[in-house]
């Protein structure tokens, strides 16, 4: 059974989606026969396939939001991408989209609302519902559709972004390309449903199976999706069954895969299929298909050619620097300081963000228990209030999928700010944070504006899985910046700057600062990246941040001594030259932060203290970290692990060498 042509289909129109059909065909034809040439190292072929992508994107308005993966070369083609630029980006020549720093299909293009994958399976479903958040915000009817293959379904971030996605009646259509493989792993082996598609009734959407080589049938099952979605009736699971009739990639062959299976689905290639159908209405006249084909083999060729002979790109250190972030618009003058007020930490926190959220309508707040309840640490408590729960939402417990929707967002316009109930949960979303939001603007030039705050770090007592201090799970991620405020006039004026940011930030708040220091606040913004001297001194410099800064103070106070406190205040990227200058005057270094020692970030400041200083060291250059081991929960233990009581004697130490 085909589907019938839509009454509004008219010959030419056939005839146009006929072409879309075959377009995709060829290109993979001609990479298959360079990548024998040794011209191409790799490919994903979706040859077989052509009938999902293409009736996919036929099926949506240029303005809704499309998220492919390897197999979809068709809604590149349909979406009208030009193909001697696409061409070189698949070739990683100069003027490709992400100009040779990323493969295949591993881009974006918002110029047609494309955003291309990262290698990461699953992870650009929660990027739909970000996607799709941000159009049902601004009261557009825009959907988003995001491509999973059968084997990702297992990944968690598909799961999230599909509870999302239903909690919140996104328009989102979720598609499958069920091709009957995870590689080499038959479906049989993958799930135990019988279709896929049944697991939408557990989430609350409509599931549909749906043949996918049948290009009329995919495109009117997605048509009636998307108009759910417009009506604002949430999203809908569409799974397509298709096969690929290559390997998953050329490399990896096709033993695994029955011949038989092969030779019952050649019977139903989509392309063949939907020629035979257009020749019996007379659409497509006889010979015509062949005299299409043809003139497409030349012109793709010549593209591909053209595209080929384009020099591979150019760079240097600098420019790949350069291009990790995005660069900050130059910074308004600075107003008035006016009165200071006294703030405690957790207060100005709280102040800085509301601020934000009253001076930029983009920013919306995402977190756990943050809306009525204010989140655990009361850091939002009356914000619904305040802004209304379309800015201030609670979501389910998916970090991953929380930080993904994030990421769609902000590529949608938003300055998404998400709260990590405890900064120890942030390791269920990192693939998102490093693999995701840190490399999307080196990639592809998008700028990925997210605030992630994070409450982290030990001294209440917490144990193991609420005390930890994270911060050297991302200060080697280029991409991130991450700051540690120390006060309560830097808890302020670092979070304001990190929604002026273009780039992801995590801020690191420290639990045990919260109620427990107050001082003046200046409501204004503090740069991201300059350190500061926390107190002056020529004997010697502790070189910290966060909470280390307190200790540091406290144990400088006690010594008698000279001490400069350098309060880095921003990991990444971390000024080095204030550090530096501060042990070349006093000739001695103590680098201080909670986190254990082994791997620890003042590892880094060390290094570069030695090899910078060198020649005005009197000492070895000192570190001081906790324990190595994880965070306990008795408080003597928790003392004895932490290098809080340590200061003092360090400091005693090196002064006296």
């Amino acid at each position: 059974m085909h589907e019938a042509p839509s009454p509004n289909d008219s010959p030419d129109a056939l005839r146009r989606l006929h072409r879309a059909l075959l377009v995709p065909r060829i290109i993979e034809e001609r990479m298959l026969i360079l990548l024998r040439q040794g011209k191409l190292s790799k490919w994903f072929s979706g040859i077989g396939q052509e009938a999902v992508s293409v009736g996919v994107a036929a099926a949506l308005d240029a303005d809704d939001w499309l998220l492919p993966m390897h197999r979809n070369l068709g809604v590149f083609t349909t979406r009208g991408v030009g193909l001697e630029r696409l061409f070189r980006q698949l070739f990683g020549r100069a003027g490709g989209f992400t100009g040779g720093r990323d493969r295949s299909f591993h881009f974006g293009s918002r110029a047609h609302h494309i955003v291309g994958m990262i290698s990461h399976l699953g992870a650009m479903l929660p990027v739909a519902c970000g996607l799709a958040l941000a159009e049902q915000l601004a009261g557009r009817d825009r959907v988003a559709v995001a491509f999973t293959g059968d084997g990702a379904t297992s990944e968690g971030d598909v799961h999230e972004a599909l509870n999302l996605a239903a909690v919140w009646r996104l328009p989102v259509v979720f598609v499958i390309e069920n091709n009957g493989y995870g590689l080499s792993t038959p479906t049989a082996e993958q799930y135990a449903c019988a279709r896929l598609a049944d697991r939408a009734v557990g989430y609350g959407m409509p599931g549909v199976r749906v043949d996918g080589n049948d290009v009329l049938a995919v495109r009117s099952t997605v048509r009636a999706a998307v108009h759910r979605a417009r009506r604002g009736e949430g999203p809908s699971l569409i799974e397509c069954m298709t096969f690929r009739m290559r390997g998953h990639e050329e490399a990896s062959g096709t033993a695994y895969v029955p011949d038989a299976m092969f030779d019952a689905w050649r019977e139903k290639d989509p392309i063949a299929r939907f020629e035979a159908r257009l020749r019996a209405d007379g659409v497509l006249e006889a010979g015509a298909a062949d005299a299409l084909r043809a003139a497409l083999v030349d012109e793709i060729r010549a593209v591909a050619d053209a595209a080929l002979a384009a020099p591979p790109p150019a760079s240097s250190p600098e420019a790949e620097a350069a291009a990790v972030y995005a660069i900050a618009e130059p910074p308004a003058e600075a107003e008035p300081a006016g009165v200071p007020e006294e703030m405690r930490y957790l207060d100005a926190i709280r102040a800085a963000l509301g601020d934000a959220m009253a001076a930029d309508p983009r920013i919306v707040a995402l977190g756990q228990d943050i809306a009525e309840y204010g989140g655990v640490f009361k850091i939002t408590e009356g914000f619904v209030q305040r802004f209304g729960r379309a800015r201030v939402r609670n979501t389910p417990i998916i970090e991953s999928g929380a930080v993904g929707c994030a990421l769609g967002l902000a590529l949608a316009g938003r300055r998404p700010m998400v709260e990590m109930q405890f900064g120890d949960f942030i390791s269920c979303g990192f693939n998102q944070i490093v693999n995701n939001l840190a490399k999307t603007h080196y990639r592809w030039g998008a700028a990925a504006p997210v605030v992630i705050r994070v409450p982290h770090g030990g001294g209440v007592g917490a144990g193991p899985y609420h005390s930890q201090s994270v911060e050297g799970w991302f200060t080697q991620v280029p991409g991130l910046e991450v700051v540690a405020p120390a006060t309560p006039e830097d808890a302020y004026g670092l979070l304001r700057a990190a929604f002026a940011s273009p780039n992801p930030v995590l801020f690191l708040e420290h639990k045990a600062l919260y109620r427990q220091l107050r001082g003046p606040v200046r409501r204004r913004a503090t740069p991201i990246g300059p350190a500061r001297v926390a107190r002056a001194g020529t004997d010697a410099s502790v070189i910290t941040y966060g909470v280390g800064v307190q200790w540091a103070l406290d144990a400088a106070a006690q010594s008698g001594a000279s001490i400069e406190v350098i309060d880095l205040r921003t990991l990444q990227p971390w000024d080095s030259s204030t550090a530096v200058a501060s042990v070349r005057k006093t000739g001695k270094a103590l680098v201080l932060h909670e986190a254990p020692l082994t791997g620890g970030f003042g590892g880094e400041i060390a290094a570069t203290v030695q090899r910078e200083a060198f020649e005005w060291l009197d000492a070895p250059v000192m570190r001081l970290g906790a324990l190595d081991t994880p965070v306990p929960f008795a408080r003597p233990l928790e003392a004895l692990h932490s290098p809080k009581d340590r200061v003092a004697g360090a400091l005693a130490e090196l002064l006296a060498y």
